[in-house]
């Protein structure tokens, strides 16, 4: 495209330079800023992009587009918002492929990644094509890749769309995360449906407060659904109401405890899965699913409804969410245990630590062992939180590092142990190195236990002060076990 055909896309933007000037990409990292590149000169939350411009030149960029005021040098597109810039110019230059695909939106602070997955087995299950972006991998068709981020840079989603739409994909089934919301990494994109799953304490260090929170989230009912879209609220959430009302489009609501149009009866739980009767528009019909807990049941109702907010028949929908039987880091068991659970969830609030440690209870173990942390360089507030969740609802507690980053990890251990002081005892234990925690764990749990290792999930890595190194759960989880030599809990 040509330069001046892009700053016309940018009500507000002023070009200085040649509007003829091609431009074959767009970026705001100045490594990837070759030849007909357009530079976004973006200030970050550590780096200020306008330190790298000459970079960005010296590699080749044809342009620069930028908040402030054209500097000599290169044609320059002075933008209001260079965030918004970012997505608005990639999508053009790239052809608008968004525009090519049904979006499905899934927001809130527990449950997105699960409900992506049921979300995306419903559609395929229909003979759909799909795309899916989220916390734990970025599928293009049948084409994996790692994830970097839940919701990549604008200008990396863009070319993800692309890539979906020259594989013939019809959907695309993203978690949208209040950062990518508030980064404005989403804009310009309208959605055909918007989830909500819940809002509980998350992010607090970005965002500041829950309001604050909770606006970013909202920006996905209020400015980015479709007017012939369709929003798929949780009835039990107390911010429910407040989504239904700033809502672009209709709303189906869903809950366990509340009236909705998709509620759940006669709820069956057990460890080798639930049953229950979705009660919904579509008429009711009965759900089995090998996904384990009460908050698997609310995920299930959301990608349902989702699934028919997208036209997809409801025995097609009903067939696709049976065949998803556990999703990576989601209370995933580990196989290997002589006589006890051992179990791997990503869970890194306390509502989420909540949610997990009931869940886990209301399957009868004898006792609950629970092994987690809290990352470092983050959220602080919720760290005693954690800890009398898991003091409240666990046998024995054992707190250790996760993520610490460039915090001492004593500290992090430390700031959590103070919500463990009132309520109820449960036996604590501190242990700085993951491994020697998850070890403990195993060597003291007996037949009829439950071993839940909380807070990393999926990740296969872990951040420490001065470098990341190889870490997963399971696995490490599973090597333990496979080296004991006596049964665990025997001296």
């Amino acid at each position: 495209m040509r330069l001046g055909d892009l700053a016309a896309r940018l009500p507000g933007s002023v070009l200085s330079g040649d509007p003829e000037t091609p431009v074959t990409s767009v970026t705001h990292d100045s490594r990837k800023a070759g030849p007909g590149a357009l530079f976004v000169a973006i200030k970050g939350l550590a780096t200020d992009g306008h330190q790298f411009v000459e970079a960005a030149r010296k590699k080749g960029a044809a342009a620069v587009a930028s908040e402030r005021p054209a500097e000599p040098g290169s044609p320059w597109l002075q933008v209001p918002d260079a965030r918004r810039a970012l997505a608005l110019l990639s999508a053009a230059v790239l052809g608008d492929p968004a525009d090519q695909l049904e979006l499905i939106g899934v927001t809130g602070t527990n449950g997105k990644t699960t409900t992506t997955y049921l979300i995306d087995a419903a559609l395929r299950a229909a003979g759909h094509k799909v795309g899916l972006l989220g916390t734990v991998q970025y599928r293009i068709g049948d084409r994996l890749a790692d994830a970097t981020r839940t919701t990549p840079e604008a200008s990396d989603l863009q070319t993800l769309f692309r890539d979906m739409v020259d594989e013939g994909c019809s959907h695309a089934v993203l978690e949208v995360s209040s950062h990518s919301l508030e980064l404005q990494r989403v804009a310009g994109l309208q959605f055909r449906v918007a989830v909500f799953t819940n809002l509980t304490r998350d992010h607090l260090d970005f965002h500041g407060d829950m309001d604050s929170y909770f606006q970013a989230k909202r920006k996905l009912f209020s400015e980015l659904l479709r007017t012939d879209g369709r929003a798929v609220i949780n009835a039990d959430d107390d911010r429910a109401a407040a989504l239904v009302a700033v809502s672009r489009g209709p709303v189906w609501t869903y809950a366990i405890d509340q009236e909705a149009d998709f509620r759940a009866e006669d709820i069956r739980l057990g460890l080798e899965g639930t049953r229950f009767r979705v009660v919904s528009p579509a008429g009711a019909h009965e759900v089995r699913t090998a996904l384990v807990g009460r908050f698997n049941v609310q995920n299930l109702l959301a990608a349902f409804a989702a699934a028919l907010a997208a036209s997809v028949p409801a025995e097609a929908a009903l067939a696709g969410l049976a065949t998803v039987t556990g999703v990576p880091g989601r209370l995933e068991r580990v196989p290997g245990a002589p006589g006890f659970a051992v179990v791997v969830d990503y869970a890194h609030t306390d509502d989420a630590l909540k949610y997990l440690l009931e869940t886990v209870r209301e399957l009868g173990p004898a006792r609950v062992i629970t092994v987690f942390g809290c990352g470092g360089d983050r959220d602080r507030t919720k760290r005693p939180l954690m800890g009398a969740v898991a003091s409240r609802l666990s046998d024995v507690v054992i707190v250790t590092s996760d993520n610490p980053r460039s915090e001492p990890p004593e500290a992090i251990l430390e700031e959590i142990q103070r919500g463990m002081n009132g309520g109820r005892k449960a036996e604590r234990h501190a242990i700085v190195d993951r491994r020697e925690a998850i070890a403990r764990a195993l060597e003291m749990a007996r037949p009829g236990d439950a071993v839940v290792i909380a807070g990393k999930g999926h990740e296969t890595y872990q951040v420490l002060r001065d470098r990341t190194v190889p870490f997963d759960d399971r696995q490490v989880a599973r090597d333990i076990l496979s080296r004991l030599s006596v049964r665990p809990g025997k001296p």
